[in-house]
């Protein structure tokens, strides 16, 4: 059991206190955190250590990069509070948050340069159905403008989801395989000021949530590359509490097998029927299906909910 006096004796040291403040303002990597303190890498790494052991903050590994969180809000909080009360212009402060400002304009040329040299792939896709802008505004009108404790984006990629959702969640998720995905969406999301929302390198198959820990889930253009949608969905499912939404926007079926080929989808689109038969078999209740036609592909929007207070009192 953590003691007060650990947690005091964890932050005893001017360096360890910049890190807490840097990463309540947003989840940063060592190599960043060591770019805005001016230290080394394996400095910064061991105070990180230390701020970890006390729980204050959390450490989470993509690929060869370590992301530095805050820790558990029980833990955190009051710290946070107690220094708010106490902090009378520390020197470091000022200086801290303008080199924080130099990290986030270069999350944001990474995003943009990547951006370039991938735009003529994504904008090849897209010419073959109907305006994204039409999607997602469809999106926006079947899960509604009330307000969400929870969403997650699974399969999140450049954090477009969490970009238009975000703003009505209290709490927002994107889980991604791609380190590399994961790094453009902070990009994105910091431009916006969407600190809360967070991002986890994950398996869609194995999502970093406890069972019913949220009440929407997304599934945004996503399906089509799983080896097994169906486990994916029952994953999703898994973590959806009462009453709880899965949206899952995708393609109907479709003979373009060099999206096969040259993309890496693993499904050619879904029939309704599919994803009736994968909702029941998760727990979900089909609630409505959408048909968006416009070019090659047809897109289409399925909205599962898991049974709870209000389906039942629909139903009664």
């Amino acid at each position: 059991m953590m003691t007060a006096l650990d947690i005091f004796r964890a932050l005893a040291d001017a360096t360890r206190l910049r890190i807490l403040a840097l990463v309540r303002t947003m989840e940063l990597s060592v190599g960043e955190l060591a770019q805005v303190l001016g230290q080394s890498q394996p400095r910064v790494s061991r105070h990180v250590k230390i701020l970890a052991d006390a729980g204050l903050v959390e450490r989470r590994k993509e690929g060869s990069w370590v992301f530095v969180a805050k820790g558990d809000a029980d833990r955190v909080a009051p710290v946070l509070a107690a220094l708010d009360a106490w902090r009378d212009g520390d020197d470091w402060a000022e200086a801290d948050v303008a080199r924080l400002a130099a990290v986030r304009a270069d999350r944001a040329a990474a995003a943009n340069a990547w951006f370039e040299t991938h735009a003529g792939e994504w904008d090849a896709i897209r010419s073959l159905h109907i305006a994204e802008s039409e999607v997602e505004a469809a999106m926006a009108r079947v899960l509604g403008a009330a307000p969400i404790a929870r969403l997650v984006d699974i399969g999140t990629g450049t954090g477009r989801m969490l970009e238009l959702f975000a703003p009505q969640a209290k709490a927002a998720l994107g889980i991604d395989r791609s380190s590399e995905m994961l790094r453009l969406a902070r990009a994105k999301l910091a431009e916006r000021g969407l600190d809360h929302a967070e991002l986890r390198q994950a398996d869609l198959y194995a999502l970093p949530l406890g069972d019913a820990a949220a009440d929407v889930a997304v599934f945004h253009h996503v399906l089509h590359f799983a080896q097994q949608p169906g486990a994916a969905i029952a994953e999703a499912a898994r973590v959806l509490g009462p009453a709880g939404r899965l949206l899952i926007a995708d393609f109907a079926p479709h003979d373009r097998e060099e999206l096969r080929a040259q993309e890496g989808h693993t499904r050619l689109g879904f029939s309704d029927d599919q994803i009736a038969a994968w909702f029941a078999a998760a727990g979900l209740v089909l609630q409505r299906d959408d048909t968006l036609e416009g070019g090659a592909l047809t897109v289409k929007l399925w909205l599962g909910r898991k049974p709870g207070a209000q389906l039942e009192a629909l139903a009664a």
